[in-house]
């Protein structure tokens, strides 16, 4: 939560500085490129595949055979890495040609984008130096710290991207900065160090498992081809995940501004998913796998039908909320600085059209994990695949077509990812589906029913705050967020306990649990 939250405050305090146009898309597009990398094999395969040979091989081998396998990888990943960081750098004209055709309708956009391209590039070794970290504490059962390091990212990459920023492009008037050029290469720097800090900070928390890195080239492990072998179906699975975001990429540069919309909605879509969705799947992985290892598929099937569950409980509700209350939601966040009013709208049509599939990516990331563990990676890897005509396809009909502009964009995004969702789910070995059809059924629909009374209380007291003397205040937009957000939690909770629901009583003993410890904590610092 707190990594999404600073992940947030990144992204509006960027928004604020320059505005959706073109130093924040050119931005954008200069970081999506080394951040798909970082996704594909960083915290995508590579993740993937090294937590699940990892977690098996401490389960069979011991802690000492899993250290070596990981300095192994960690000595391959620091040579290749820094030779696909020099071939980025050297072929970034290519890239943004590649992949942003569209920016050479604004003068000088195109040429700003290759330059912070190859400032950005550096990016990649960082993070999947820090991936592998995440992996080897995962394993060790360590979560909290890993999972805060990509806070750690967002805290320096803002307080130093806007140091920077200040300090290359100096403004006369801090009230009404005007930013230029100069200063998009400051946050292009704070966030290349935002990426080293995610890194450093999980290296103490080795000495907590007994874990030394030592250089150890080792290319004939057998354990390092087991990972080469999970992670080739998973390059080129989410390769085709990655093909969807550049085709989308594509069609988003001939619109001077949609880059931007699109982002800042999307980082508002990755709150609940990274929250829930991810964070249920990164403890969801290490489990899985060390029960295939010891062959309970009973215990796989009960972690992966408890895991969808949690994610669909939080999820669902949570793209009801987002969609009633895109709009007031999106002014209060971003709506500063050059962040105008047009574009909160422009942005908050995209968010709705995200919500669409918000549950379908937190089920992608709790079940495509599990075919790795089940040593079956050709499943989500036939999945992508059919996800990427579908994405072009729909792209071309909803917005050269019937010209939907970037929300055309975004429900396509939603409708491919709900789709994959549910290939992956139905493609399910036998031995570990969790769960049958009755059982889902009244699931879902007692779910549905509380998620919609979830969206009609915070419409209503968003109606109700706006109408009223309160919505006039200077801080009114957060009071009307914060009431709406309240009213629609407590309706959710309440519709979900009257409904049955156990995930209700389990939120309920997770919050009791988290005051328990708090005030343990607080008793202990007073003693």
């Amino acid at each position: 939560m707190g990594s999404r939250v600073f992940g947030l405050v990144r992204e509006l305090v960027f928004a604020a500085l320059f505005g959706a146009g073109k130093l924040l898309d050119a931005y954008l597009a200069a970081f999506q490129i080394p951040n798909l990398l970082r996704d594909l094999f960083a915290e995508g395969a590579l993740s993937t595949a090294f937590t699940t040979v990892f977690s098996k091989t401490w389960e069979e081998q011991g802690k000492a055979k899993a250290f070596s396998l990981a300095n192994h990888l960690l000595a391959i990943l620091l040579i290749l890495l820094s030779l696909v960081c020099l071939a980025g750098i050297l072929l970034a004209p290519l890239l943004v040609e590649l992949t942003s055709f569209g920016f050479h309708a604004v003068p000088g956009k195109f040429e700003l984008t290759v330059r912070l391209t190859r400032v950005l590039f550096p990016f990649i070794l960082f993070v999947a130096l820090a991936a592998v970290a995440m992996g080897i504490l995962n394993a060790g059962r360590i979560f909290g710290l890993p999972a805060s390091a990509s806070t750690a990212f967002n805290i320096v990459s803002v307080v130093l991207g806007v140091f920077f920023a200040y300090t290359l492009d100096p403004q006369r008037d801090l009230r009404h900065p005007s930013f230029g050029e100069n200063a998009v290469f400051g946050v292009c720097f704070g966030v290349l160090l935002g990426g080293l800090a995610q890194l450093l900070i999980q290296v103490p928390a080795f000495r907590r498992i007994g874990y030394d890195w030592r250089w150890n080239l080792d290319l004939s492990d057998p354990k390092l081809r087991e990972i080469w072998r999970l992670m080739v179906p998973s390059v080129i699975a989410g390769a085709a995940v990655q093909v969807n975001v550049l085709i989308n990429g594509m069609f988003a540069s001939e619109i001077n501004g949609g880059r931007s919309w699109l982002n800042c909605a999307f980082r508002l879509m990755q709150f609940p998913i990274g929250v829930f969705g991810v964070a249920i799947a990164t403890v969801t992985l290490p489990t899985v796998s060390r029960q295939h290892a010891r062959s309970d598929l009973d215990a796989f099937r009960r972690t992966l039908r408890h895991s969808l569950r949690l994610g669909l409980f939080y999820t669902v509700p949570a793209a009801i909320g987002l969609a009633v209350l895109s709009e007031p939601l999106i002014r209060l966040i971003y709506q500063h600085g050059r962040f105008s009013s047009w574009d909160t709208h422009q942005t908050a049509t995209a968010l709705q059209a995200y919500t669409l599939g918000l549950a379908g990516y937190a089920g992608i990331k709790i079940l495509a994990p599990c075919f790795y563990a089940l040593d079956s990676p050709s499943i989500p890897l036939r999945v992508s695949l059919f996800g990427i005509g579908l994405n072009l396809l729909l792209n071309f009909l909803l917005v050269k077509g019937l010209s939907f502009g970037h929300v055309g964009l975004a429900l396509t995004t939603s409708l491919v990812a709900l789709l994959n969702c549910t290939q992956l789910f139905l493609a399910l070995d036998r031995r570990v589906f969790p769960g049958g059809f009755r059982r889902w059924l009244s699931f879902l629909w007692r779910l549905g029913l509380s998620s919609v009374a979830c969206g009609l209380a915070a419409g209503w007291v968003a109606r109700a705050v706006g109408r009223s003397s309160l919505g006039a205040l200077p801080l009114g937009g957060a009071l009307l967020v914060g009431a709406a957000v309240a009213g629609g939690a407590l309706a959710f909770f309440l519709s979900a306990r009257a409904l049955g629901l156990e995930e209700c009583r389990e939120a309920l003993e997770l919050l009791r649990r988290l005051l328990r410890l708090r005030k343990r904590g607080r008793s202990g610092a007073t003693s």
